[in-house]
């Protein structure tokens, strides 16, 4: 099983470069270009942000390459609260094939990418 899970605290923006190189790492078990590897990597460190303005505390990111590429990346924690997104949401609609937003009362509660 293609599956890894990763957790951390998003006031440390330091993990956003292991999280973008586990985003990597699955886009080469999945066969992707480095086009498409780049993008998804950018949709990652967009989702991170996205949830980070969103007043959550802790990210937990799943990603699998079974049937193609997904990562589900969720909020947890800290004080929720509705956030201007727009521009992350448009840049990662434009750069991954499906893009799910889970929210819960208007607030982003986590991101699902597939590629």
């Amino acid at each position: 099983m293609k599956e890894f899970c990763v957790s951390f605290d998003l006031e440390h923006s330091e993990f956003n470069t292991a999280l973008r190189l586990v985003a990597g790492a699955f886009c080469s078990l999945a066969e992707k270009d480095v086009d498409a590897a780049e993008d998804f990597k950018v949709c990652v460190t967009e989702s991170a942000l996205i949830l980070r303005n969103c007043g959550f505390a802790r990210l937990c990111a799943k990603f699998s390459a079974q049937d193609g590429l997904k990562a589900v990346l969720s909020g947890e924690g800290g004080a929720p609260r509705d956030a201007d997104n727009e521009l992350s949401l448009a840049l990662i609609g434009a750069l991954v094939e499906n893009c799910g937003i889970d929210r819960r009362g208007g607030i982003i509660t986590a991101v699902t990418l597939e590629l």
